[in-house]
């Protein structure tokens, strides 16, 4: 069998073809990361990637993580204008078997497949075997998935829209930070502060605050990191921000859940802002809750390091999908 993986992002999207014999292990023939905007959608950014791979092959079966509510294999992506449908993609791809899961589902999946190298514990606790898991994370928006073990150990991954539900603020300075932005974008979701995309609206506001003029271009998060660290109070300080926010909203997930299986935190974010995610900061953030402080505290959480979380969860995702189910570590 022919397989082609994919995880679609706001920002990248990353693909791989593997063969799998039907005896042994799968063998990666090709793999490739493009940027996602340089493509009018997703089945042209696909059909470069088959050209790319340049196999004879023919791929019998495609399945790609998506950032996006799915129904009926049909989803318009959240913060990209493509609009995919898996049935249009069979026929026009001339590919038999196309699926397409939620990107944090798939992210959920490929938690599986992680070693001690690949997750940073942010707060080591013993994770309770079968226990509820969760994994979160901050890309260009902000995604939320669960896990439950059955009773043969094996967990099933359950995507969730968590990422867009109400942003509660925590202190005086974060209920200027809503009203802020509901001016100028009506709802005000938890996407909107604790994101790849919200940190260009974290600078803007921490100028406002400070009294700066803000740059005149969009201020994403790496060039946020070279102004700060070139002393610019206005970045250093929506940095911080951006910490406890995204140390909030991950303390709010523990009391959803209980994972205390594990919370894990991905997304590439975090990965670009180790140092923070290890202060101290954070995890005062993420257990400010008051009478329910315990319940953080006692959550196992660990910062997912490894790239190709995404992909090798939407590879997890079509083993499980499969006739031999795949058994969870």
């Amino acid at each position: 069998m022919e397989r082609i993986a994919g995880d679609i992002g706001g920002t990248k999207s990353w693909l791989a073809w593997v063969a799998i014999p039907s005896h042994g292990a799968q063998q990666l023939r090709f793999e490739k990361i493009y940027v996602s905007a340089d493509f009018a959608s997703a089945e042209a950014l696909l059909r470069q990637f088959m050209a790319d791979a340049q196999t004879a092959c023919q791929a019998d079966e495609l399945i790609l993580a998506l950032p996006g509510p799915l129904h009926a294999q049909r989803v318009r992506l959240t913060n990209l204008d493509w609009t995919l449908d898996a049935t249009e993609w069979q026929t026009a791809l001339g590919i038999a078997r196309v699926r397409f899961i939620n990107d944090f589902q798939a992210a959920a999946a490929g938690v599986a497949t992680l070693t001690d190298a690949d997750v940073i514990a942010l707060n080591a606790q013993a994770a309770a075997p079968g226990g509820v898991r969760a994994i979160t994370g901050a890309g260009t928006g902000l995604g939320l998935a669960f896990m439950l073990a059955d009773a043969q150990g094996r967990y099933q991954s359950f995507a969730t829209e968590g990422g867009h539900i109400d942003f509660a603020p925590a202190n005086a300075l974060q209920a200027r930070l809503l009203e802020h932005l509901r001016a100028n974008q009506g709802h005000v979701s938890w996407e909107r502060v604790a994101s790849g995309s919200a940190l260009k609206d974290l600078y803007r506001f921490c100028c406002a605050e400070l009294g700066h003029s803000p740059a005149g271009e969009v201020v994403d998060g790496a060039a946020l990191a070279v102004r700060a660290e070139s002393g610019d109070a206005a970045a250093e300080t929506a940095l911080d921000l951006f910490i406890d926010l995204y140390g909030a909203w991950v303390g709010n997930v523990a009391l959803m859940y209980q994972p205390f299986g594990g919370l894990y935190i991905a997304g590439g974010v975090a990965t670009h802002m180790l140092a923070r995610m290890q202060s101290p900061r954070f995890m005062a953030a993420a257990t400010d809750k008051g009478r329910m402080r315990g319940v953080v505290e006692r959550t196992p959480i660990f910062l997912i390091t490894c790239k190709r979380l995404g992909v090798q969860g939407a590879m997890v995702q079509s083993q499980i999908d499969s006739p031999a189910a795949f058994k969870y570590q």
